[in-house]
């Protein structure tokens, strides 16, 4: 039987129109029938909830998880991964394919998603990888990728070295109307650096990675973008310095995007504080002005998307010396927090917090989601957005439990989430 839900007496809140509202929304099987301003209409046979004033508004979408599966299961798994992402209010995942081996392979792709289809709470979509095996050496068969299920195409966190290798990769992307994903990093200039180059890791005798390498990079591949007009994605600009090369280069016209974690919208890099591995991650945090100058672009749209660079790391990578620490964190129950920070702290409106989170990756891939209209995929989530909440790394439903936040006060929590209609979390039942 088909059901129904219906969903009253909500704060609505579509970013893709910037619209918020008091009203309500119908969910019929996987998709949504109806929605309207004002009190519910009786609908028969509906299950009515109950929205209390608090927040309806679409799943969020994140582009960039780290699940592990396949080849490093005690790490996370598509189960745990999902569980997390849903009790984060994320319905949409991009899984990237820095995984063992690596997704290079359009039997990898389908392996994936026939395991999501088998154990996955949220939908999942498989990131291909650029080069085979990540190396940088050679280009993927980004075609068949793509005829697999591929929605876009990363190197992972290794950025690509050879400039003649990426100007090949970007017009053969371009040929199919592939995204590129790239991290902006010059890995010459990062050398072995794991912290923000600046006076706090001088001080804890950390080599740093300075600002200049995200510049160079952003700086080279634009223009290569531009030279190739296709579709590039910088993955994680974390500082102001990157952030003016990027604004450079939308200026000049190359068909470029940007994301940003929400570990750099929220921490700095004095949160690495006594040598705290959980706050050690690729790229590093940065200074507090490129925090606020990373606020300020997501704001006025410089920045594209805002992604939880869900990246789990069992203790045994974790509890070492910090610059032998693997870096990473993970960030798929926090990400809806931070969003909800920015709005709390006067940053910006609730719709313009969940827009790069929402319809904008949706606008990227070319997904139906990410928005509440009529005949649009029913993933919705109702939120509490000023519920306040301590995150306790043992409470986390990931695998792995190395999160940047552990012990810190958030606001915000999503309540319940449905993914094509069916309801996939709901707090009030698992009481946490």
């Amino acid at each position: 039987m088909t059901t129904r839900t219906l969903i009253a007496n909500a704060r609505v809140v579509d970013p893709a129109r910037g619209r918020e509202s008091e009203g309500w929304l119908l969910l019929d099987g996987d998709t949504i029938a109806d929605l309207g301003d004002g009190p519910a209409p009786d609908v028969d046979g509906a299950d009515v909830v109950d929205a209390a004033g608090r927040v309806v508004c679409p799943g969020l979408i994140d582009l960039r998880v780290n699940a592990g599966e396949p080849g490093a299961e005690h790490k996370e798994t598509l189960a745990t991964a999902s569980a997390a992402a849903a009790a984060g209010g994320v319905t949409s995942v991009v899984v990237t394919p820095e995984t063992k081996p690596t997704i290079d392979d359009p039997a990898l792709i389908d392996f994936l998603m026939r395991r999501a289809r088998d154990t996955a709470a949220v939908r999942v979509h498989p990131a291909a990888a650029l080069t085979k095996g990540l190396a940088g050496t050679e280009i993927a068969e980004i075609g068949l990728l793509r005829d697999a299920g591929a929605v876009m195409f990363s190197n992972g966190p290794r950025p690509l070295a050879d400039a003649g290798l990426m100007r090949r990769a970007l017009l053969y992307a371009r040929g199919l109307g592939a995204l590129v994903a790239v991290r902006p990093e010059d890995a010459a200039l990062a050398g072995r650096g794991v912290a923000h180059e600046g006076d706090y890791a001088a001080r804890l005798g950390l080599e740093g990675v300075p600002v200049l390498a995200e510049r160079v990079q952003i700086e080279r591949d634009a223009a290569i973008a531009a030279d190739a007009g296709a579709r590039l994605l910088f993955d994680q600009v974390s500082s102001a310095a990157g952030l003016a090369a990027l604004a450079r280069a939308k200026a000049d016209g190359a068909p470029v995007s940007a994301s940003v974690s929400a570990f750099h919208l929220a921490l700095n890099d004095l949160d690495v504080g006594d040598y705290r591995t959980y706050a050690r991650l690729s790229p590093p945090l940065r200074a507090e002005h490129d925090r606020d100058a990373l606020i300020h672009a997501l704001k006025d749209g410089l920045v594209d998307v805002v992604v939880s660079a869900h990246d789990p790391q069992p203790p045994e990578d974790k509890r070492l010396p910090f610059a032998e620490a693997t870096p990473g964190g993970v960030g798929l129950e926090t990400l809806l927090s931070v969003l909800l920070g920015l709005v709390h702290d006067e940053r910006m409106s609730l719709a313009e917090a969940l827009r790069p989170a929402t319809v904008a990756p949706a606008e990227l891939l070319g997904l139906p989601q990410g928005r509440l209209a009529k005949g649009a995929p029913a993933d919705v989530i109702l939120v509490d957005a000023g519920a306040p909440w301590v995150c306790k790394s043992e409470d986390l439903r990931s695998l792995s439990k190395n999160t940047p936040f552990d012990e810190r006060r958030l606001q915000g929590r999503a309540l319940k989430t449905w993914v094509a209609g069916r309801v996939v979390f709901d707090r009030a039942a698992v009481g946490r």
